[in-house]
């Protein structure tokens, strides 16, 4: 008997679990993951990185992914699935497809679009940890709609992060913007226009570049803009706290929890005081605090060997 999601037609934030045919699965064939669990993770940062409709399927491609497309007569792009290859169903006959609103509601293609950006030039490294930055103390200004806005490209910048981290580090800034995942999704209705959300996706687009700049200063630069992201995703638990967001609010903290251990890991000094306070907001006004708590900075530290990325794959 499939196992359901908890989540309700009016709570779209909850994560979408793996059903129990699909856990005995992966059991039978000794992987450590299910296939949707692992599509999730891929189609995710495709989505969090992508510029375009053609951008996103090429790096769902380039991935390893099977796509499949759904388009108009006018050739329209509609919707898309994807599968693992190998993951086959009906004795083999057959891939095993997942639509992205299958896989995670912030998955579906309207969704991914709304995470499209313009490409960015050369990036400023100093601008971009500037960016972070601001941003977090923007979100503290937010009310419910542009808030929720604003905590979804925050878990778009996690997972950008991850993307391009180091070796050191890679694991655990994965691990917490896996953790981040439902603190991305805020109930109700959700604003487009916040500074917050406009700041955290240029920092995710100059991200991306890290690898490709300065022959190895990029990855550096990820490791110094780690403890700015400390500093966001404490914002947003604080914002999900005054909008008695519960469930975000146990996401953030762990994913802040998570990201601290990576801080460490990269040569920040352990913290002494912990996350910041939550500050006395009236839940009526429905907008977060007025900053967030500071962190202080991490050393540079020479970044690990370059991973090879995966060949073409359609």
């Amino acid at each position: 008997m499939k196992q359901r999601d908890k989540t309700t037609s009016q709570d779209r934030t909850a994560v979408r679990r793996p059903s129990t045919g699909e856990l005995a699965k992966a059991d039978r064939r000794g992987l450590l993951e299910t296939a949707r669990e692992s599509l999730q993770r891929s189609v995710r940062t495709a989505a969090a990185l992508a510029e375009s409709d053609a951008d996103f399927l090429d790096r769902l491609r380039d991935g390893g992914l099977r796509v499949r497309e759904r388009r108009g007569e006018d050739g329209t792009l509609l919707g898309y699935a994807v599968a693992l290859p190998g993951d086959r169903a009906d004795a083999g006959s057959r891939p095993v497809w997942f639509s992205g609103s299958s896989l995670a509601y912030d998955l579906s293609l309207p969704r991914v679009r709304e995470r499209f950006e313009p490409a960015l030039g050369p990036a400023d490294w100093t601008v971009a940890e500037r960016l972070v930055r601001e941003a977090a103390a923007a979100l503290a200004r937010s009310g419910r709609a542009v808030g929720a806005g604003d905590v979804a490209a925050l878990g778009d910048l996690l997972v950008a992060a991850a993307a391009h981290a180091p070796a050191a580090v890679r694991e655990r800034i994965a691990a917490a913007a896996d953790a981040f995942e439902q603190a991305g999704r805020a109930p109700g209705e959700r604003s487009l226009e916040g500074r917050a959300r406009a700041g955290w996706r240029a920092s995710a687009r100059a991200l991306e570049r890290a690898p490709r700049m300065a022959r190895g200063g990029g990855a550096i630069v990820v490791l110094t803009l780690l403890v700015a992201l400390v500093e966001a995703v404490e914002a947003s638990r604080l914002w999900h706290e005054a909008q008695q967001h519960r469930a975000q609010a146990k996401a953030a903290s762990e994913a802040g929890r998570l990201l601290r251990e990576a801080a460490v890991a990269a040569g920040a000094p352990p913290s002494r005081t912990g996350p910041a306070r939550t500050a006395r907001t009236s839940p009526a006004v429905r907008r977060g605090p007025i900053t967030p708590g500071a962190v202080s900075g991490v050393p540079p530290r020479a970044p690990g060997p370059p991973k090879a990325g995966p060949g073409k794959s359609r």
